[in-house]
């Protein structure tokens, strides 16, 4: 295929990634946007002084994205919300590309790269928010290209980047940084293994031990015999041990499923990611970035937030169609493998499994051991069928149904949210908050609200019961065995306690509450709550006391 081609697909894809990610960013805000602006601006006034100034509990904070945070709020301090929706869709495209070049430059076939990364965008649509994470899944995909491509050419500077990424992500989404480790794993699992099968240690050991036995033999006298027969056997084990390094070499070569690569240059991997362990100290919180993780799996956060609950496998199409076009090509084809592919696909399949968020790196990572596979099934049956392809939609005719069918798909995507606002009323108590801030002394109350629209509260300079940073309100975190707040809160929107119990301990003046919620039912009959405001979405309660 001729370069000029080339360069005008990929033009084709570019284009049509940007489109297509611009359509699939949601209009409408998560509520940890609106905690992010005000963390940014606190961090600005104040500095990182580690402590919560949002909620009424006076906590210990740990700032664990202080650096994206501070981005956000200049952000919106410049544009407002149309600014962070701008800057969400220009990372949204930033990542579609960046998994299309780093697929097309590891596997070197631009229509599966092509169509694989409109695949995958098409899954992390529910993951792409004004949040974190958005900047992390483009470091993770660089992550990889760095590491594919440094052993595929054993530069020096794909290592520098190896080692500045970790350094970012500890800044910018330090819950997510012990995870950069996994991914040198694979690598260096096969390295070892690589290293084990060479050793041929077994076949070494009866050989060694021989060995010296003989030498204790040659110094008596009349074991001449026995000498010999244990050199003869010696002799026999050393012509077996060639015989099984000619034949490694050959299924090496020439593999049935697993291709096992002899990659000496992973050795400095180990070294970087060793070097790397010590990136978490590059920042301004302590040893928050390797006490985070731990804290965080200590506590009940992750098994009661949705996105962390283990995934049911059959509710999730995207991971089974993942985890089944997988197995078919392993099972029903005899398209080969590599060990380190293996086992980062192995280990990411576990990992979403155990967490539906993880669906997101199966798909940002995965998507590269999988697209090699695709290819490696067309380059044997078909070698030329992508090439074909390519002068196809490069020409005139392909240019134009090509980006027809790009932008109807992007239309399709865009337009159920073609009406959404920034803020959606019915999600976040947008008028309650204000009548709050007209209508009630917001520095002295003591506002209970549910998990959910905190973040939109403290948005508002209301100081809240909860929001959406739950390790924040987990003891341990905040080293205070009675502050189980998120276990309290849990209490009280499941009805699992009597409300007043949990309300007197952390001495409630009003509540803030969907009109759904449970709760309404007992304090629209208990007289000592007085309804003070009511829209089509939430109610605003007043606590009354005996001096009431």
């Amino acid at each position: 295929m001729d370069k000029q081609t080339k360069i005008k697909f990929n033009i084709i894809a570019i284009v049509s990634i940007i489109i297509f990610c611009m359509a699939l960013t949601p209009i409408k805000l998560q509520n940890d946007t609106f905690y992010t602006i005000k963390i940014g601006e606190h961090i600005l006034q104040n500095g990182i002084d580690m402590q919560d100034p949002f909620s009424i509990h006076e906590l210990p904070y740990t700032y664990p994205h202080w650096l994206y945070d501070v981005g956000i709020y200049l952000i919106y301090n410049v544009g407002g919300m149309l600014g962070i929706y701008i800057s969400t869709v220009i990372l949204a495209c930033i990542l579609g590309l960046t998994i299309y070049l780093t697929n097309r430059k590891i596997v070197k076939n631009d229509v599966i790269s092509f169509v694989l990364t409109l695949g995958a965008m098409c899954i992390l649509k529910s993951f792409i928010a004004a949040r974190a994470q958005l900047v992390t899944f483009i470091l993770f995909a660089l992550a990889i290209y760095f590491i594919e491509q440094y052993l595929a050419t054993e530069k020096k500077k794909y290592l520098i980047g190896l080692i500045i990424i970790p350094i970012i992500i500890a800044n910018v989404h330090l819950a997510v940084w012990p995870f950069y480790f996994v991914i040198f794993l694979p690598y260096i699992a096969e390295y070892l293994i690589v290293k084990l099968i060479d050793s041929n240690i077994f076949l070494k050991i009866p050989i060694w031990l021989r060995k010296q036995k003989i030498k204790m033999l040659s110094k008596q006298q009349g074991k001449e015999k026995k000498t010999e027969e244990l050199e003869q056997k010696n002799q026999e084990a050393k012509d077996k041990l060639n015989r099984y390094i000619l034949y490694t070499e050959e299924k090496r070569k020439h593999p049935y499923r697993i291709r096992i690569e002899k990659r000496p240059a992973t050795k400095w991997l180990i070294l970087v990611c060793i070097i790397c362990l010590f990136t978490g100290l590059l920042t301004p919180l302590g040893d928050t970035p390797y006490t985070y993780l731990v804290k965080t799996m200590q506590g009940n956060t992750t098994q009661n937030i949705n996105e962390h609950l283990p995934m049911v496998l059959i509710n999730n199409k995207n991971a089974l169609a993942i985890i089944a076009i997988v197995l078919a090509l392993l099972i029903f084809t005899d398209t080969k493998i590599r060990l380190s592919d293996l086992f980062l696909l192995g280990g990411l399949i576990v990992l979403a499994l155990m967490s539906q968020r993880q669906l997101s790196m199966l798909t940002l990572l995965g998507i590269i051991p999988l697209n090699r596979m695709i290819c490696e099934l067309i380059n044997k049956y078909d070698p030329h069928g992508t090439e074909e392809i390519t002068k196809l939609i490069t020409s005139g005719f392909g240019v134009v149904i090509t980006l027809l069918l790009v932008i109807l798909t992007s239309v399709l995507y865009f337009r159920p949210q073609a009406g959404d606002t920034f803020i959606n009323k019915k999600s976040y108590p947008v008028d309650a908050a204000e009548w709050i801030n007209q209508n009630l002394d917001v520095e002295n109350i003591r506002l209970y609200n549910e998990y959910n629209y905190g973040s939109y509260l403290l948005y508002q300079n209301i100081p809240v019961f909860i929001d959406s940073r739950a390790d924040l309100y987990t003891p341990e975190f905040n080293g205070d065995k009675d502050k189980n707040i998120f276990s309290d809160f849990l209490n009280v929107s499941g009805l699992n306690v009597y409300y007043e119990k949990i309300f007197d301990k952390y001495d409630i003046t009003h509540l803030l509450i969907p009109d759904n919620a449970k709760i309404t039912i007992f304090l629209d009959r208990d007289e000592n709550y007085k309804e003070l405001y009511k829209d089509d979405n939430f109610i605003i309660y007043e606590r009354l006391t005996n001096d009431d």
